[in-house]
């Protein structure tokens, strides 16, 4: 019961991502009049939900109240939770509207050429993950449940930014030739919780990798975005 519930759990969670990647390629892609700044206000409510779970997840404190739950499942059962909040804010999303450009000729070509480079990121800065940690099934097919897995990612794309992931997440969904108001408000929201959440989450990193991660640091400066930030 256990390995089904992890691996149900995987299921979602691959869906969700597929789901969103449907929806940000033709829902939120489509024309139509703008619907002023209570949608925009409503919608940013939906992220911070989100975000709010991510967030509360990655305390300890939060973790160690968690003692009903087997500790095999305890990843499978933020993933549970976090691609149904994810898939739920899909389905609430309240349309924005408006249209801000839509590129032709080479500046559409710049644009497909962002995003392909933001897709290549976002795969190889995964390609060193295990997926089945990341759906949360590893820790209930491996006995003894494994505590640490996952090593520290240096090499690749990891040698220009600490965290790729989120510089091609950025550049998948900013470098669209076809802007539209809904896509600006998803691209953005979820990019500012990225940011924020990034001291957080290196706060952990240092907690797990110890002076490892603390030399990489100092070795690659920048956090996200080249010369930005």
């Amino acid at each position: 019961m256990t390995k089904f519930i992890a691996w149900l759990g995987g299921a979602i969670f691959v869906a969700s991502l597929a789901l969103c990647a449907w929806w940000y390629l033709f829902d939120l892609g489509r024309s139509m009049p703008a619907t002023g700044w209570r949608s925009v206000a409503y919608d940013a409510a939906l992220i911070t939900v989100f975000a709010i779970h991510h967030s509360l997840f990655a305390r300890d404190g939060i973790k160690r109240r968690l003692s009903l739950i087997p500790p095999p499942l305890l990843r499978s059962f933020y993933v549970w939770i976090a691609s149904v909040l994810f898939i739920l804010v899909i389905a609430l999303w309240a349309p924005i509207g408006g249209d801000l450009y839509q590129a032709s000729g080479l500046a559409a070509a710049a644009h497909a050429s962002a995003q392909l480079l933001g897709l290549w990121l976002i795969s190889r800065a995964v390609g060193g993950l295990d997926p089945l940690e990341l759906a949360g099934i590893r820790q209930v097919t491996s006995s003894p449940p494994e505590p640490q897995s996952q090593a520290l990612q240096v090499a690749g794309p990891y040698k220009w930014v600490r965290h790729p992931l989120y510089l091609g997440w950025m550049l998948a969904l900013f470098g669209t030739a076809h802007m539209t108001g809904d896509r600006l408000a998803f691209a953005g929201l979820t990019s500012l919780y990225l940011i924020v959440a990034v001291p957080w989450e290196e706060r952990s990193l240092r907690q797990s990798f110890g002076e490892d991660y603390r030399r990489y640091a100092d070795r690659v400066r920048w956090r996200v975005m080249p010369y930005v930030y």
